[in-house]
């Protein structure tokens, strides 16, 4: 049997080409078969995509607004606080302010008798005064008259009086000469002549009846040696009538003085 090499050459090359075209179709086949199982992104998952980030982004925002509210109200609270810390500080001062002015000058925080603002004279200095001058001391006060002799035995118990306290700056004595007949120059020749040495003055009419009215009209009475103590708040205290030992008057006084020291 005769082959034909020639032939058999030319048909080997041509079958090889075929697989060639065979194997080249199914790799494009391949690649197109790939493409259309890849998903596509249509405009509706577009649209759902788009949508869900907006939704994040919303909620984000939120997120940080409530942040921010959050830190607003935590520093409106805290400067609450200290406005109600400063308030307080300022209403403290203001208290201690107004007790250290009480102590200070007690007169001008009550209402005082009209009594106390009327100017007096003094008989042996001339010095002219008021009660209300006076303020932050403790007064003895009496009502007397130059004939009474019960009126010189009290004041002779207030010169022991004076004696026992010594200098004694927060206390006065002021007599007041009620008798409407008797002046200042008979009632200086008085003190010159027993030895007074504290306030006395001639009460003016007005000074002399409103006494009368406040305390009773035994104060206008000088033979029931009439007493009161002003203490350093501006309180009247009107002493039991009838004549007081230096020592029973100082131990009337005594409480009076130790206030406020």
């Amino acid at each position: 049997m005769f082959i034909n090499v020639e032939q058999f050459g030319h048909e080997k090359e041509i079958e090889m080409k075929l697989r060639q075209s065979i194997f080249g179709l199914i790799f494009v086949a391949a690649l197109l078969l790939a493409a259309c199982s890849a998903p596509a992104t249509t405009p509706e998952a577009a649209v759902g995509n788009s949508a869900d980030e907006v939704m994040m982004e919303k909620e984000t925002a939120d997120e940080m607004v409530e942040h921010e509210e959050s830190d607003d109200i935590t520093e409106k609270q805290d400067s609450d606080v200290k406005t109600e810390h400063d308030d307080s500080g300022e209403m403290m001062e203001s208290d201690e302010s107004e007790v250290m002015m009480e102590n200070e000058e007690p007169f001008e925080k009550m209402e005082l008798p009209d009594w106390f603002k009327v100017q007096l004279t003094d008989v042996s200095s001339g010095e002219n005064l008021t009660v209300a001058d006076l303020k932050g001391k403790v007064i003895l006060v009496e009502t007397m008259a130059i004939w009474c002799s019960n009126c010189l035995r009290q004041q002779q118990e207030v010169k022991g009086l004076h004696d026992a306290l010594g200098e004694e700056d927060g206390f006065v004595t002021l007599v007041l000469d009620i008798d409407p007949n008797e002046n200042a120059e008979n009632l200086k020749a008085y003190t010159d002549k027993h030895g007074f040495s504290w306030h006395y003055a001639v009460a003016p009419a007005e000074v002399a009846r409103e006494i009368g009215q406040l305390y009773g009209d035994q104060f206008l009475n000088p033979p029931s040696t009439p007493m009161l103590i002003i203490d350093r708040n501006g309180e009247v205290h009107p002493l039991p009538f009838g004549i007081k030992s230096a020592a029973d008057l100082q131990a009337a006084l005594e409480q009076f003085l130790k206030e406020g020291m």
